[in-house]
């Protein structure tokens, strides 16, 4: 192992163990840096302490001529200037090569966002029964426990905003459907507590008592006891699997636009805002660090610009 493979793996396990950033931005890290050092090696550049600004500069442009995008582009980009800090900062080199090279400009672009017909359609075309909780009581259900927890799933995301990771990595005492409120692990494992609405603890209730129990039965290891959502093993749901059942949904729901688990999580902040909410307060439900990040959910459609416009101008009309 030279020292530049050594040095990368002492940054991933140096944000993993002392910064406590999430397993997936981790191995982001390690994808984007692996390419990284893969490339300076193809060029006869050696340990780290070789590098310099210009390296750096001609990879950016090789990722631009290899057709990244600009958000590729610059993340890739954050990954290296991380490297290089943290090597100056533990004495393995002398300077930082990257503090020069800047993140290229490109066109800003909005989140994927549905409508809140979307949504519904998206929702709704999970095949369950449209029977609801009444007095209390919840009735036995026919529905296949793959489609309660689908349902219930996406109401839970929509409802909550939650990233796909805090999807999957929710457990049962997290979510407390009397009280209506979910208790979300977000990036930095920092927790924070997010309101649920009725219609996703409704699915979330149907899916505890017919769904769940059903899925948990099939695991042939260890019962999994805190999980929330199950796979159709038994086990905990993973990130892969929640595209897949949103990419199904959205088949059937005949949404044209691309679909991803944080489409709902774009979508979620997006209403919020349109129904009257401030950044601020989707900034604390988003969980996001600075509300810079949050300001891209204010973007205005032209059809309500229009109409703000012509309601609120003393001379539109």
């Amino acid at each position: 192992m030279d020292d530049f493979e050594r040095t990368i793996r002492q940054f991933l396990a140096h944000i993993d163990v002392e910064r406590g950033l999430s397993k997936a931005t981790v191995s982001a890290y390690g994808a984007d840096l692996k390419k990284y050092r893969q490339w300076l090696a193809d060029q006869g550049v050696g340990g780290i302490a070789a590098v310099t600004t210009q390296d750096v500069e001609r990879y950016i442009v090789f990722l631009d001529e290899s057709g990244e995008s600009s958000r590729s582009k610059a993340r890739r980009l954050a990954s290296i200037h991380a490297l290089h800090r943290f090597a100056v900062n533990e004495h393995i080199v002398v300077d930082d090569v990257s503090a020069q090279v800047k993140a290229p400009k490109g066109v800003s672009t909005l989140p994927d966002v549905l409508t809140v017909d979307e949504v519904a359609r998206l929702l709704d075309s999970i095949p369950v029964s449209q029977n609801r909780e009444h007095d209390g009581v919840v009735s036995e259900f026919p529905d296949d426990p793959v489609m309660l927890r689908d349902k219930a799933l996406l109401e839970f995301m929509y409802a909550t905003g939650a990233r796909v990771s805090e999807a999957c990595g929710a457990n049962l005492d997290d979510v407390d459907v009397d009280g209506r409120i979910a208790k979300l692990m977000g990036k930095g494992s920092k927790q924070r507590l997010i309101p649920v609405g009725s219609y996703a603890c409704e699915a979330i209730i149907r899916y505890l008592h017919a769904g769940r129990p059903k899925l948990e039965s099939k695991s042939k290891g260890p019962v999994e006891r805190r999980a929330l959502f199950l796979n159709k093993r038994g086990k905990r749901l993973s990130r892969q699997s929640v595209w897949e059942i949103i990419r199904g949904a959205g088949e059937r729901a005949h949404i044209d636009k691309p679909l991803h688990p944080h489409t709902l999580r774009h979508s979620f902040a997006t209403h919020l805002i349109q129904g009257g909410a401030d950044v601020r307060t989707v900034q604390e439900l988003l969980g996001h660090a600075s509300v810079t990040t949050t300001q891209i959910y204010t973007h205005i459609s032209p059809e309500n610009l229009i109409e703000t416009y012509l309601m609120s101008h003393p001379r539109a009309r």
